[in-house]
């Protein structure tokens, strides 16, 4: 058998490591394009609803079996299709939403590269039904794994119906990668629920394994959808234009604030956005009342002229660029500004929702504490032997790199020392949380956190992160002290909580160790697990105006006195003792 002249470059190119230039099949590009595009089961819902939305549709229902992989059907009343644009809408780069290079520079739809539908179809077993409103047949398309389109009539109602079956059926490496199907499951209500904000007077219902999850009624003022959204949460709702940007926005109280910003969910002309320097404009209107890196809850809406917005400028549409950034910016944090500056936050929904639909969910008063001197004896390592909380009361420690006299407090927040160089000041609540997390740190490393049974499991509603984060880190939590499980879709069932933290509110406990587990802390390096024990001990330390005997202010001065050096430091470096030198103070007072 005598090999071609084709089979003879080709083992030429092998021998010499070079390959030949050809062109990929169109499976091969649509299975590229799909890792572009199809992410996950929540990538797959997102661009189907933008296809719907941008069709027109009033009314959208999506379902998904098994966080999405088994089955998506996403339904909506839009336009329809006819039979040539069904077929053709399977091609890639084939749209109606665009149709030359200057609409490119002001596009209003939501997708206009044409690279969803085949792209999706490319790894599934994929239908599409649809008809337009003035046709009396449907047509319906079916195609496996980016193979030949089947053809053929449909009935059904107006509008168009995709489903999805066996994602990533023929790409398992792809499905290594995906997480739990709870989480993935949460992704998709979390995408949903963006959908939800951006666009208010849409009906969008969701149903999960066979079960209703989402219902979001239609509504034609977006902040009431954000009142839907965000129950339980004090908002406050604003309103503005400037420079040609309209801002409307629905924003929560500032100690609600999360660290990092998912729980804030801007659009742009209709489109859900994720623009990092928009998000630090909105933080910024809060001025000093939010700490860095973390941004409130709530919803922005933002309208501008499309040509002042490039959309393209990632292949899932989730960024957009300002012709004119630093205007827009501007224009948010001043609108604002002045509307958290002039406006209190409300206590329940705007009217025409009753109170009662609006509950709100109040943070309990921290209680006294137990005496500090027991506390300080738990805290300390076996090697140090628990001393008299009077110790300090009218002598200088004998050990410690403080070596303090306390003389007194100050403002139930400061505790004012002697030392041999100086007066020295601490922050009682920072000292604490110093001292509780050397011991947690210490306990959890031994295994030993101790956990209190509550007599009364609690039940604490959880937004979409938190939900998926509690799924995934249920066991992790256990090792931590804290006992609990999801009870329905978004809520807690909080059975025990940390020893240490008995006093502590027990849903901004939940709420911030969650918060922790999921985005870590904004200081990069800093480990999820560190940033879980340091938000244990803060919410478990003594808070500013805490009344505290003064052998219990004591106590906490020898116990910072015994905590390992080593121990880390809650909030990052935050700084517990301000030390002023005596020859500062003789200078002082020579000046004087």
């Amino acid at each position: 058998m005598t090999s071609s002249p084709k089979d003879d470059a080709g083992a030429a190119a092998v021998a010499t490591g070079r390959r030949p230039v050809r062109m990929l099949e169109s499976a091969l590009v649509d299975q590229i394009a799909a890792g572009e595009v199809v992410e996950r089961p929540a990538s797959v819902v997102k661009e189907l609803v933008e296809n719907a939305l941008d069709a027109q549709a009033t009314s959208i229902r999506v379902e998904t079996e098994q966080g999405g992989l088994a089955r998506i059907v996403v339904s909506d009343d839009g336009l329809g299709m006819d039979r040539q644009d069904a077929v053709l809408a399977l091609s890639r780069h084939a749209t109606s939403k665009i149709g030359s290079l200057e609409e490119l520079h002001v596009v209003r739809s939501l997708g206009f590269r044409g690279e969803a539908l085949p792209s999706i179809a490319s790894v599934s077993r994929f239908e599409l039904r649809t008809r337009p409103h003035d046709a009396l047949e449907g047509t319906e398309v079916r195609v496996e794994g980016g193979g030949a389109l089947d053809v053929r009539l449909g009935a059904g109602s107006p509008g168009t119906t995709v489903r999805v079956d066996d994602l990533f059926f023929n790409v398992p490496a792809r499905r290594k990668f995906l997480k739990r199907l709870e989480t993935e499951s949460a992704h998709v209500g979390e995408t949903l629920l963006r959908v939800a904000l951006a666009r208010p007077s849409l009906r969008l219902s969701w149903l999960r394994d066979g079960r209703r999850a989402r219902d979001w009624a239609p509504t034609g003022d977006p902040h009431q959808r954000a009142y839907q959204v965000f129950t339980g949460e004090r908002l406050v709702s604003i309103e503005g234009e400037r420079d040609g940007v309209r801002v409307r926005a629905v924003l929560g109280a500032p100690e609600r604030a999360r660290q990092g910003a998912l729980r804030l969910h801007p659009s742009v002309n209709g489109r859900i956005v994720r623009d990092r320097a928009l998000l630090r404009a909105v933080a910024f209107a809060y001025g000093d009342a939010l700490p860095a890196g973390r941004f409130p809850i709530g919803a922005i809406w933002i309208e501008l002229d499309p040509a002042r917005v490039d959309v393209n400028v990632h292949p899932q549409k989730s960024e957009v660029r300002f012709a004119d950034a630093s205007v827009v910016f501007s224009a948010v944090t001043r609108i604002l500004a002045s509307g958290l500056g002039q406006r209190p936050f409300a206590a329940r929904a705007p009217m025409g929702r009753s109170a009662s639909a609006e509950p709100r969910h109040e943070t309990r008063p921290y209680a006294p504490l137990e005496p500090a001197s027991a506390r300080v004896a738990e805290a300390l390592a076996p090697s140090h032997a628990p001393a008299e909380a009077s110790a300090l009361a009218g002598a200088p420690a004998s050990r410690g790199p403080l070596a303090t006299r306390l003389l007194g407090e100050l403002e139930r927040r400061y505790l004012v020392c002697e030392a041999a160089s100086g007066l020295v000041v601490i922050d009682r609540h920072a000292a604490d949380e110093r001292v509780l997390l050397a011991r947690l740190a210490l306990a959890h490393r031994d295994g030993e956190v101790a956990s209190s049974r509550l007599l009364m499991p609690a039940r604490v509603a959880l937004d979409e992160l938190e939900a998926r984060t509690l799924a995934e880190k249920e066991p992790l939590l256990a090792t931590l002290g804290l006992e609990a499980r999801l009870f329905g879709e978004r809520e807690a069932l909080l059975v025990g909580i940390p020893v240490i933290a008995r006093r502590a509110s027990l849903e901004r406990l939940l709420h911030r160790v969650l918060e922790a587990l999921a985005l870590g802390a904004p200081r990069p390096g800093v480990d999820p697990l560190d940033a879980a024990l340091a938000a244990i001990a803060c919410e478990a330390a003594i808070r500013p105006g805490e009344a505290l005997s003064f052998d219990e202010q004591a106590a906490l001065v020898r116990a910072l006195d015994a905590a390992p050096p080593s121990s880390p430091t809650p909030h990052h470096a935050r700084v517990f003792v301000h030390a002023i030198a005596l020859d500062d103070l003789a200078r002082r007072s020579e000046g004087s």
